[in-house]
């Protein structure tokens, strides 16, 4: 039975591949997190009492407590998805994307190579470091293409900024130091668990206090989205099957405008809350000022992780998204729980520091 380290795993996407690793595998997983603001163990109160689960509360920065995590548990992996994610959030304090992001990937990268270079042969052919990142940092498409595999980097925000250079340590600790690496670059992830930050959550918690939904620019951004458990299942398949030094993109075919995203959460909330004296939820859309540098379009060829590894996603984006919003009506105790003296839900992401 093999253990793995998994980073960032109180975090939205950490905490629905934990639940899939302790629900689905016979994998000893524990989970390392700073426990930030976006850091909810609540997320993981169905597994926590599973005897493969363990929990370290560890600052990714903290070299001496990463090697100890490595020594201690003598893991056969480390899937690295610790990370300050919130474009908004970077452009007002870019400097907690700086360190998290790019120094703690340089402490992990060398933790974990130090603890490599100890194990006998066969198992040093076994171990891997899977990276997952981001679509963000190809930049931005036009009207047409798709982010491929081979695609530039080109980011544009202090967060895809941040998550490219980690993308390029870890390239480089393969090619310079035989470290057997994994890439993942993802789209937009939504489902249940998510801080209640990102479009959607943020969405249906107005929609169902009465407040302004807030639509940057013209909300004609188009996003490509990807449900959590998918991308979860996907990770999984690319650290048991996947190719040492491959990069594997992780998409939905799901392209939507973030107006028509929410149009469709409005219309859900319509069908799923009748008695809601805010119907019809797209009375309370508001448009806002856009976002500073707000890439136009991301859209993910997911083509090779299908043919190579043979995994596709499991939901549709209707279907997805009523999953989602299902769940955020059933839980909410958990929204108000994450949010507390943490987030007031004012705005980001003007540049006002």
């Amino acid at each position: 039975m093999s253990t793995l380290l998994v980073t960032g795993g109180a975090g939205f996407i950490g905490s629905a591949l934990i639940r899939l690793l302790i629900d689905t595998t016979d994998y000893t997983v524990v989970n390392v997190d700073k426990l930030t603001y976006a850091g909810n163990l609540e997320s993981l109160d169905r597994v926590a009492s599973d005897q493969r689960y363990h929990f370290e509360q560890v600052d990714i920065c903290n070299g001496p407590e990463v090697a100890r995590l490595f020594s201690q548990y003598q893991p056969s992996a480390i899937l690295h998805l610790a990370a300050e994610s919130h474009v908004d959030r970077s452009i007002d304090g870019p400097a907690a994307f700086i360190e998290t992001n790019i120094v703690g990937t340089y402490v992990l990268l060398e933790g974990a190579r130090k603890y490599w270079l100890t194990l006998d042969e066969e198992r040093k052919s076994q171990f891997r470091f899977q990276h997952i990142s981001t679509d963000e940092v190809y930049g931005s498409l036009g009207a047409t293409g798709f982010f491929e595999e081979t695609t530039p980097y080109s980011p544009n925000s202090p967060y895809s900024a941040s998550k490219a250079s980690s993308d390029h340590l870890v390239r480089a600790w393969n090619h310079t130091y035989g470290l057997p690496i994994l890439v993942t670059n993802c789209s937009n992830n939504y489902g249940p668990y998510q801080y209640p930050e990102k479009l959607i959550p943020v969405v249906i918690q107005n929609a169902l206090a009465g407040k302004p939904l807030p639509i940057y620019g013209k909300g004609d951004n188009i996003r490509d989205w990807l449900y959590v458990d998918d991308h979860a299942r996907a990770l999984l398949r690319v650290l048991e099957a996947g190719v040492v030094g491959e990069t594997y993109n992780v998409g939905g075919w799901n392209e939507k405008t973030n107006l028509e995203v929410v149009h469709t959460i409005c219309d859900l909330l319509d069908e799923l809350v009748p008695g809601s004296a805010h119907r019809p939820h797209r009375s309370l859309i508001t448009f806002v000022q856009d976002r500073p540098g707000h890439d136009q379009r991301y859209a993910i060829d997911a083509h090779k992780i299908q043919r190579e590894l043979g995994w596709t996603p499991a939901e549709t984006f209707e279907t997805g998204l009523k999953r989602t919003v299902e769940w955020y009506l059933s839980n909410q105790a958990w929204c108000q729980n994450a949010v507390a003296n943490r987030y007031g839900g004012e705005r980001l992401g003007l540049g006002k520091r």
